[in-house]
């Protein structure tokens, strides 16, 4: 395969005009709060340390208040995505949900910053936006209060049509699938984009949301979803199978491109009729896993918007996982493209 074809949509005529976005993502819009503090006030403020725990809106504003100097950068698994695509060389936009408020502004303004076009909902809203509190102790260990705030309240009326129809690419995040609107919302997202000629992609995010929604996910996939994203635990848990090679037949049968990762082995990469093993990168030292899928998913959705074989888009997905795993946080600290064969 000396070049790769994205799949066919599954309905609707080809859209005439060229894609304005290589990927479109559509996600849990969320701020990261990092601030270092003393294991005293871990211990004052009862937090379980090195754990991720939900909080709601009061206990979030409380953390916040209490937190005194802190870093302040959008995060969340879809939006790190699109920046990926966007460090890589890719042209890519954001759809998530903010209120008008300074976190807001600050998820936006990062977005901006670097090149991805956000889209962030309309009117203001009761709830805040959404944050993950991260709380860094002495010995480096961090302890997550994530707030999912208004980024959870993604219905279809925050969609943006004309983005989504001029993204060769959709990708969908599955965190954001707990709520019914939000469901409502991936499968307009998924009709508008195959309407107009264009692919459907859906990361499974997390095991356990696998476990929530997995006769939704399952349904999705086999309607609506073309290029499908997740490790082996979610993909093993989508079957509910125990054996990796069991579930990767399973989901050749059901979707046309799936790229599953497998850790320090790197991914396979499985269509109806092959699959192709891609070795990691090799990284010095892991530092931090977090943002390792969403990278990934990123250099893959550039490779194949750029029409590269399946075994190269695997390995800029290896190559943009290795750096986000090589430091702290979900984001590059390097312009990816730099560290392309080619870069």
């Amino acid at each position: 395969m000396s070049a790769t074809t994205l799949p066919s949509a599954a309905d609707g005529a080809p859209n005439t005009a060229a894609p304005k976005f290589a990927v479109v993502g559509i996600g849990n819009a969320l701020v990261d709060v990092i601030a270092h503090a003393s294991e005293e006030f871990l211990d004052s403020h009862d937090l379980n340390k090195g754990s991720m725990t939900l909080v709601e809106t009061e206990r979030a504003v409380e953390l916040y208040a209490a937190l005194g100097t802190a870093v302040e950068m959008s995060g969340g698994s879809a939006a790190n995505t699109m920046v990926g695509v966007a460090s890589l060389g890719g042209t890519a936009c954001y759809i998530g949900k903010v209120n008008h408020d300074d976190l807001g502004d600050v998820f936006g303004h990062d977005m901006r910053a670097v090149g991805v076009p956000f889209h962030g909902g309309g009117v203001d809203h009761g709830t805040p936006t959404g944050r993950c509190i991260i709380v860094v102790t002495p010995d480096a260990e961090r302890t997550m209060n994530t707030y999912l705030g208004v980024s959870s309240s993604l219905d279809v009326g925050d969609l943006d049509v004309d983005a989504i129809a001029a993204g060769a690419v959709l990708y969908m995040e599955g965190y954001l699938f707990d709520r019914d609107d939000a469901k409502a919302a991936f499968r307009h997202a998924a009709t508008i984009a195959h309407a107009n000629g264009r692919q459907v992609s859906l990361t499974l995010s997390d095991s356990f949301c696998v476990d929530r929604h997995r006769v939704d996910f399952r349904s999705l996939v086999q309607d609506s979803v073309d290029i499908l994203f997740g490790n082996a635990d979610e993909i093993r848990s989508l079957y509910e199978v125990d054996d990796l090679d069991v579930a990767l037949k399973m989901v050749s049968r059901e979707c046309g491109l799936a790229a599953i990762t497998t850790g320090a082995d790197g991914c396979v990469i499985v269509t109806g009729d092959e699959q192709i093993t891609v070795p990691a990168q090799p990284v010095e030292r892991v530092i931090d896993t977090t943002g390792a899928g969403d990278l990934f998913a990123a250099g893959f959705l550039f490779g194949l918007t750029s029409g590269l074989p399946l075994a190269e888009c695997g390995e800029i997905g290896s190559i943009a996982a290795a750096e986000v795993i090589s430091h702290v946080g979900p984001r590059p600290l390097v312009d990816l493209r730099t560290l392309l064969p080619d870069g």
